[in-house]
């Protein structure tokens, strides 16, 4: 963008263009010499005449230049400044010890599962979260986001923060099984809501990833807690993990690597239950894939509000015009008085 500051100022090219006319039409003085051979020797061809020319037209573009100057041209530069309202939102994932296990397409054998392990295509459901865990983040930098890990009880990993590396340290840090076995739902929903419920966000967010189903008995049931947090206007989204084809690995000090098939555990109702008392959804994942998939869609259905105010940053480019003029005058003065020096 360019612009001027002053643009009245460019009204002096009106006095500036009379005074150029008049100066071109006014003859200057001249001395008649009777015989100008010494003048033709010192300057052969002509080019003195030429050379009588040259200051006024320095001059009269110096001169412009400053006009041109007073009147402040600016270069704008064009700056979008996002202001972002971002989500306060709560992760609880199970860590009991059946996250792993490891979900397998029909049809495999098990020394096809061993070998898929081996070079990575198939892996345990707790990597397979955090994977996803972490990509969800990486979306969402303008969100505060918290970390709730849970067995029989759940601890907090990580409180709601917009200091996303240090949260990805503790994500990085969570094991299947190192908290105990058992699933409890309840608490980490309430766990949450207390994090949760003093926020000034606009919008409060729990996305509970569970492979179990709850066996824990706590003070509130999971039903209760899911009603506690829509009293508080949080809302939360549940990702069922595991499919019927699933198992573990187990290290035996005598056959190696053992493969032992696991039973699908979740309470799919009990996850249903909870997302529809607070507004939010269930989303079964049978695979990565499918949590993918999960991720994703609440992902799209908990957007970030922004705002985005334009800014013009301006440059001034007067000084750079006067300084050219400057020169090209001083120029005209240096030629005037000295190759195009007039004879009285």
């Amino acid at each position: 963008m360019f612009r001027f500051a002053l643009p009245w100022f460019l009204l002096l090219y009106i006095p500036y263009l009379a005074l150029i006319v008049m100066a071109m039409r006014k003859r200057p003085p001249s001395l008649r010499i009777p015989w100008a051979r010494p003048f033709k020797e010192a300057n052969p061809g002509g080019k003195l005449h030429m050379a009588m020319g040259v200051p006024f037209f320095l001059s009269a573009i110096g001169l412009a230049l400053l006009i041109f100057a007073l009147a402040r041209p600016q270069k704008g530069i064009e700056l979008l400044k996002q202001k972002a309202e971002g989500i306060d939102i709560m992760l609880a994932i199970d860590l009991s010890g059946s996250m792993e296990a490891i979900d397998v397409p029909t049809g495999y054998s098990d020394d096809e599962i061993k070998d898929a392990l081996r070079n990575g295509k198939l892996k345990k459901r707790i990597e397979i979260a955090k994977e996803e865990i972490r990509k969800f983040i990486e979306r969402r930098p303008n969100d505060r986001i918290g970390l709730i890990a849970f067995a029989p009880l759940p601890y907090v990993a990580c409180p709601p923060t917009l200091h996303h590396a240090w949260l990805f340290a503790h994500l990085n840090n969570l094991q299947a099984g190192i908290i105990g076995d058992a699933t409890g739902i309840a608490g980490p929903i309430a766990s949450a809501v207390h994090r949760l419920k003093d926020s000034k966000a606009k919008r409060r967010v729990v996305v509970l990833f569970t492979d179990g189903s709850n066996n824990v008995d706590a003070r509130i049931t999971p039903r209760q807690a899911a009603k506690l947090a829509k009293r508080f206007n949080v809302v939360i989204y549940t990702v069922g993990i595991g499919s019927p084809n699933a198992c573990v690995v187990r290290r035996d000090p005598f056959r190696g690597q053992r493969i032992f098939p696991l039973a699908t555990q979740f309470d799919e109702k009990l996850l249903k239950d909870i997302a529809a008392t607070t507004g939010g959804r269930y989303y079964p994942a049978k695979d990565s894939k499918g949590l993918a998939k999960a991720m994703r869609e609440i992902d799209k259905m908990e957007k970030t509000s922004q705002e985005q105010p334009i800014y013009v940053d301006y440059s001034e480019l007067g000084p750079k015009f006067v300084l050219a003029g400057l020169i090209l005058i001083l120029l005209a003065f240096f030629l005037e008085n000295t190759v195009a020096l007039k004879i009285p």
